[in-house]
């Protein structure tokens, strides 16, 4: 099942129009992978420190259907698209919703790598975090 999770805009997200500034979407989708990861019981830095274990972005893309702006409340939606051996793929869209319609701000497209954070090499995803993963997939 996806995860879901709110943000609002703040002044410091946005230009001098009141629009969000583009880097912005990528702290937000940051921020929701990683309470995404939490409520799994994947805790970014525990797995750091007790694994020796860490994700590292490999490839990114976004598309930006429309602008956010000052005080709108987003919505990212983070699901799993596919889990490797050592990579794991997540989509990310960003909502609003406006007199009482939801629009789609953003599509996020992340691969990340498994990394053994002692050494920066690539190492397999251990089983148990790849089951939990599995847990944000759409299509179960």
């Amino acid at each position: 099942m996806a995860h879901h999770i709110k943000f609002r805009v703040y002044y410091e997200d946005t230009d001098a129009g009141g629009i969000v500034y583009h880097a912005r979407y990528l702290g937000f989708a940051e921020r929701a992978r990683a309470e995404a990861l939490r409520e799994l019981g994947l805790a970014i830095g525990e797995l750091a420190e007790k694994e020796n274990l860490g994700f590292v972005v490999a490839n990114l893309s976004i598309h930006y259907h429309r602008p956010a702006k000052l005080d709108d409340v987003l919505e990212i939606e983070t699901c799993l698209v596919e889990a490797k051996a050592a990579r794991f793929i997540l989509q990310q869209n960003i909502f609003t919703e406006v007199n009482s319609e939801k629009l789609h701000i953003a599509s996020l497209k992340v691969e990340l790598v498994s990394m053994a954070m002692d050494r920066l090499k690539p190492v397999r995803l251990p089983v148990e975090v790849k089951k939990r993963l599995e847990q944000l997939r759409t299509d179960n």
